[in-house]
């Protein structure tokens, strides 16, 4: 008879999600899964496969959790410029409020992995084209209802917007902890549209 599992699988890929978000892939050992989850190593390996299987897992997670926050915001928006702007405040207050520089999950594995790994590359660039599309279909919906200026191409600007978003993020990883900083970027970005 197979014994029943004593975990929440959600659960723990949050926690690896936290694991690998601060360590990334390479600097996570197995005994640091062991420890931070909570498993022993056969529970975390005939649960989830191997350590490139979890990482995969916990970084799709992540993935949809973001796209899924951005997208219910600017779809339930009236106000596409504030809806925006409520995203980028928080990915802003995020960064300054991060004490361990972690930046951005998606981010931090697209730079330590996606040139070598396949799999990661296909997740990170899937999360390109999603967010670029989510941002198109905002903006279009902004220009239609005159709050975003039409001067720009809805795809071009959709494309900078994720752009910029993706940078303050990659601030964040760096240390930066100035918030003049940000707010430039934002007051640059903002006036575009």
């Amino acid at each position: 008879m197979a014994r029943t599992k004593e975990f929440n699988e959600e659960q723990v890929l949050d926690k690896a999600i936290e694991i690998f978000w601060h360590k990334g892939y390479n600097g996570t050992s197995a005994q640091d899964l062991v420890t931070h989850l909570g498993l022993s190593r056969s529970s975390l390996y005939d649960t989830f496969g191997d350590k490139q299987k979890l990482f995969s897992m916990a970084l799709k997670r992540y993935q949809k959790q973001g796209q899924d926050y951005v997208k219910n915001l600017l779809e339930e928006a009236v106000d596409i410029k504030a809806a925006l702007t409520v995203i980028f405040k928080q990915a802003v207050l995020e960064s300054l409020e991060d004490r361990i520089t972690k930046g951005c999950f998606m981010v931090n594995s697209s730079v330590e992995l996606a040139m070598h790994d396949e799999e990661i590359a296909k997740i990170v660039n899937d999360n390109r084209q999603t967010m670029q599309a989510v941002f198109l279909r905002a903006v279009k919906k902004g220009q239609e209802a005159g709050q975003i200026s039409v001067q720009q191409n809805a795809r071009t600007l959709a494309r900078f917007i994720f752009n910029n978003y993706t940078g303050i993020r990659v601030l964040a990883r760096s240390g930066e902890k100035d918030k003049q900083v940000y707010d430039d970027i934002l007051k640059a970005l903002f006036s575009l549209f």
